[in-house]
């Protein structure tokens, strides 16, 4: 059947972007489901317009279910606790390159909701902050501010992992 093929080729892809804004993998998967059903049902509205089309389509969708869970679940604020962040390293790329894709993955999924999904609209799905900013009903200073608080914080996520890590291997940590 075409359902199932459709699920065959989408599913682990949808999963892992709703993974991203939830989270949690339980709900991640439920929101899977639910994108799939309802691109199911609205199929008749796809309109196709070159290949990759059918995917991004399908990922708006996700997307979608995924603000609309946030929103019944409201957000998790979580007062921010002040960041030096001026003071952390950058990490570089190639030593971030040395971090597993699930390790960095958690560690986006650890961010407070409002910071993960204006850091997965703007850096993984290429949304802009005018745009973000009007799924979310923020100003676009809003949504920059609340992304630079993501990447201060992931930053920071970082720099403890990396430091973790080579003290380990360098036996300082047994």
């Amino acid at each position: 059947m075409a359902e199932d093929e459709l699920y065959r080729r989408y599913a682990a892809r949808l999963l892992t972007l709703c993974r991203r804004y939830v989270g949690n993998t339980d709900d991640a998967m439920d929101l899977m489901h639910e994108a799939m059903i309802k691109s199911i049902e609205k199929m008749s509205s796809f309109k196709y317009v070159g290949e990759g089309s059918l995917y991004a389509w399908m990922r708006m969708i996700a997307i979608n279910q995924a603000l609309n869970h946030i929103y019944r679940h409201r957000w998790r604020f979580i007062r921010l606790e002040t960041l030096s962040l001026g003071q952390l390293a950058e990490p570089d790329d190639e030593v971030i390159e040395t971090i597993p894709v699930e390790k960095l993955l958690e560690m986006i999924s650890s961010l407070p909701d409002l910071q993960r999904l204006v850091f997965n609209l703007y850096c993984m799905d290429g949304y802009s902050h005018r745009e973000i900013g009007q799924m979310l009903g923020i100003t676009e200073k809003g949504s920059a501010g609340i992304l630079a608080k993501a990447r201060g914080r992931l930053k920071k996520v970082i720099n403890n992992y990396l430091n973790n890590n080579r003290l380990w291997r360098s036996g300082k940590i047994k």
